[in-house]
């Protein structure tokens, strides 16, 4: 069998080129790991005392989370070191649960609090914790870039002090934090 295979013109080329070049840098994109510049992650972190279930009680909006209530996070470290993580909400829309199970993987030394999560596939997203009380019972975390932002803690409320002293953190790294939504958290799980 023969296949005649017509030379490309060079417009269809360079139109390849660019498709190219264009689907590489969306991709890199896509799956930046890295915290952004400037920002610190907590060292040391251990990651035993972060497993369990978090209530997300603020974050700044996205597709995957939008109109998402009730939303929890749960971590638990598998035996092959990554971490599986489990984000379940309420969406009042559509009258149900959503659910999404990814892998995160620590992005050098595991006791420096710097992850990337995939939920889709080969794609990973930074994952990075940016304050953690002392006794792990709310946390601070930054995307892989300033326009992802979530507050959780281990209890569905945050006392105003601290809901304060995390907001002043966030604007010193140059968070909107005038754009954060407030989760509810006020269904019991089905």
């Amino acid at each position: 069998m023969f296949i005649l295979l017509q030379p490309f013109h060079a417009w269809q080329r360079g139109t390849i080129r660019c498709l190219l070049v264009l689907a590489a840098a969306l991709s890199l994109s896509a799956c930046s790991t890295a915290p952004p510049a400037g920002v610190t992650v907590v060292t040391p972190f251990e990651l035993g005392r972060y497993e369990g279930k978090w209530y997300e009680i603020a974050r700044l909006d996205h597709s995957f989370e939008r109109g998402l209530s009730d939303v929890s996070a749960s971590y638990k470290q598998q035996a092959d070191g990554s971490v599986q993580v489990i984000n379940r909400g309420y969406d009042s829309q559509r009258g149900e649960w959503k659910q999404a199970i990814g892998r995160a993987l620590f992005i050098g030394d595991p006791q420096r609090a710097s992850l990337k999560v995939s939920f889709f596939g080969p794609f990973y997203g930074g994952y990075h914790v940016v304050a953690i009380d002392p006794q792990y019972r709310w946390s601070m975390v930054i995307g892989p870039d300033r326009d992802y932002l979530w507050i959780l803690a281990r209890d569905k409320q945050l006392s105003h002090e601290v809901r304060a002293q995390l907001l002043e953190q966030a604007r010193k790294l140059d968070i909107a934090v005038e754009q954060l939504i407030w989760v509810g958290q006020g269904r019991s799980e089905g």
